[in-house]
């Protein structure tokens, strides 16, 4: 794929993922959730487009010094300046021999959290009745909560709230 061909089709895709948000809700989505797929060094994931304030890719991060090898750094986002934590390293994975991670979600909720991972594999749309939910958080760091089965093989849903206690929790600790 060519760089022109990239760069439009992110385009479409950032302005896809901006539209959704002042569209009004469509009807033949009634029934079905909106999540980003994505992957965190060779695993697969989705994440709800609701716990999702906004998608950026190669946002710069200012790195510092400090313990938490989970915490890259800080990146502002629409005038505030939001710690950014490696997914990767929150889910327990060896640090990546990459720089950086090419892809930031800022969650919603408080506080502000940006969140970093490999790569974006695009938007899912999936009925209600085909994501299998659970009351508790499974995986790293129990981490994940409910799975969406797809015909390239299922992916685990990355619990937002669950990440931000994880975070708080090396944070009060003291852990890497």
């Amino acid at each position: 794929m060519t760089s022109d061909v990239l760069a439009t089709r992110l385009t479409e895709l950032r302005e896809a993922f901006d539209r959704s948000f002042a569209d009004p809700p469509r009807q033949q989505v009634a029934g079905h959730d909106d999540l980003l797929a994505i992957r965190v060094g060779a695993q697969r994931y989705a994440l709800r487009l609701t716990e999702a304030a906004g998608l950026f890719p190669d946002r710069p991060v200012t790195r510092l010094p400090g313990p938490l090898s989970a915490l890259l750094g800080v990146a502002g986002f629409r005038g505030a300046i939001v710690p950014v934590y490696d997914l990767a390293a929150v889910f327990g994975q060896p640090a990546a021999d990459v720089p950086a991670r090419r892809w930031l979600v800022l969650a919603t909720g408080t506080p502000p959290v940006a969140l970093a991972f490999d790569e974006l594999d695009g938007h899912l749309c999936v009925p209600h009745e085909r994501i299998v939910e659970e009351a508790t958080g499974h995986g790293p760091r129990g981490c994940l909560r409910g799975i969406v089965p797809l015909d390239g093989g299922a992916r685990p849903i990355v619990d937002v709230a669950a990440v931000r206690a994880a975070i708080q929790s090396f944070a009060a600790n003291g852990d890497r």
